[in-house]
């Protein structure tokens, strides 16, 4: 689970990060609007924790480009601001809660769980694409009722690309993704390329598979339609 911290706060921001990354979540952090933005940019999310007084702008405009590139993210507001107004404009422009300062640590990691199950209780696991069916949740691939075996990360890199369908995704994301560090992604760039031949090669004998493309010195995608 990836999760950007938005806060300017350099003592909370610093106490936020070690106690999510105590629970298993991979965490980046920054206290400036223009950094959120560059990052959300370049990189995809799983959650943002996002304070709206920032010392170059307003958060809520960040929510806004976000919703509109990303719009599955999700986002709680962290902010001092008590005002109704405030909490009623960040969830009208996306945003999922509003958790007010000062707040307990054991609060926002239950917010973020909450979401989680709710998620996860309205989504089916099971994608289809092409011919095939994909398990998220049981982590399998079948032709029909015949199950494909795929390694687990070229799994990975399938149900990632499957969930940003028709949507070009660059190998050092794939790579930051399946590996969570991306310092070790220079040179190896080609570890992707590799998999998603061998993911190919695997479900080829049982249908076509035009829908998983190549995007020439970019990287990859799934369109969905094919």
């Amino acid at each position: 689970m990836k999760i950007l911290l938005v806060e300017d706060e350099v003592y909370l921001c610093k106490e936020i990060v070690e106690f999510l990354e105590q629970h298993q979540y991979e965490c980046q952090a920054t206290g400036t609007k223009s950094q959120a933005v560059q990052i959300l940019r370049d990189r995809f999310f799983d959650f943002i924790l996002l304070d709206l007084g920032l010392p170059d702008g307003n958060g809520f405009d960040i929510l806004k480009e976000l919703k509109q590139n990303q719009p599955k993210t999700i986002v709680i507001i962290l902010s001092a601001k008590g005002d109704i107004q405030d909490r009623i404009n960040g969830l009208d422009l996306g945003a999922d809660d509003y958790l007010p300062k000062p707040f307990s640590l054991a609060e926002l990691h239950a917010r973020i769980q909450a979401i989680i199950r709710r998620r996860s209780d309205s989504q089916d696991s099971s994608i289809t694409i092409g011919d095939f069916e994909v398990d998220i949740q049981s982590r399998t691939v079948h032709h029909n009722k015949t199950q494909i075996t795929l390694y687990k990360k070229e799994f990975d890199i399938l149900t990632y690309l499957l969930l940003n369908k028709n949507r070009v995704l660059s190998r050092t994301q794939l790579y930051e993704y399946v590996w969570g560090d991306l310092s070790l992604s220079e040179g190896d760039s080609n570890h992707i390329d590799v998999h998603i031949k061998n993911i190919r090669k695997k479900l080829t004998p049982f249908a076509n598979v035009d829908w998983l493309e190549s995007v020439r010195g970019i990287g990859y995608k799934i369109t969905a339609n094919k």
